[in-house]
């Protein structure tokens, strides 16, 4: 049976390298006492904690919630994949529903930072996701489609073979507002659908695909069983080690 995927998205928390240490410490210490197996355990910290944790991550591995679409050069502020890797990071979120509302990240800027970020050698995570004013006028399935054709433009099969998505619908997220079963389980089918289209049916069948929005221990095995998730993307709830816990002995508990 395959693992399952757990995310931690720590967004930009915590403020100071102490608490991420407790933090990162707390997370370490409960994964070792359930014995993750079955399940690949990624944390996205901030840029500054990353290298911290580079030599500590025994039951899990470190990945990064963005990158820049260059190499390097004079863009002043940005993080390359290239310097990501260095780092230790083996993943990098791109395109999450805040980067796209909040710093206009484009379907084009998001297939060149994919580019970059395969080419470095990182394991790129591409979030897709409708707002809750797509979904109202019908456009959810519409928006998926685009942002995973229009993302994954000018990728080859054997690439697409090294792609997690993750679905999260905006609406559901950082609110409690988390998306049913059914209605996940509908978007996962239209994205495996789209993804074998793009990489054929074996390949497209195979790409990871995790849920994200509003995840919690008491919803989280829902994604896993009934709406056939691969895995989480958490938010929220991955900042307090207890929670975050247990959502992977939830989805931990139901792959055997």
């Amino acid at each position: 049976m395959k693992r399952v995927i757990v995310v931690a998205n720590w967004k930009c928390n915590p403020v100071t390298l102490a608490e991420a240490k407790r933090l990162f410490a707390a997370v370490k210490k409960g994964m070792e006492k359930i014995r993750v197996r079955g399940a690949e355990i990624i944390i996205c910290p901030p840029f500054v904690y990353i290298s911290s944790f580079k030599s500590q991550a025994s039951s899990f591995k470190v990945g990064a919630q963005n990158c820049f679409w260059q190499e390097s050069g004079a863009f002043t502020g940005e993080v390359s994949p290239v310097m990501l890797k260095n780092a230790g990071c083996k993943y990098v979120i791109i395109g999450h529903s805040e980067r796209r509302r909040y710093f206009g990240e484009t379907n084009e800027v998001i297939n060149k930072k994919l580019r970059v970020a395969m080419d470095a050698g990182l394991r790129p995570i591409l979030c897709v996701g409708e707002t809750e004013e797509e979904k109202e006028l019908g456009d959810a399935a519409a928006v998926l489609v685009a942002q995973l054709k229009e993302g994954l433009t000018g990728f080859g099969r054997k690439e697409l073979k090294k792609i997690i998505v993750a679905y999260e619908p905006v609406w559901a997220i950082g609110n409690g507002n988390a998306c049913g079963a059914d209605e996940a389980m509908s978007a996962g089918v239209l994205i495996k659908r789209t993804l074998g289209e793009l990489a054929g049916k074996k390949i497209g069948h195979n790409i990871p695909i995790l849920y994200g929005g509003s995840v919690m221990p008491q919803n989280a095995a829902i994604y896993i069983e009934e709406a056939g998730f691969q895995g989480l993307l958490v938010g929220g709830a991955s900042l307090d080690p207890k929670p975050f816990v247990q959502i992977v002995r939830a989805v931990r508990a139901g792959r055997h």
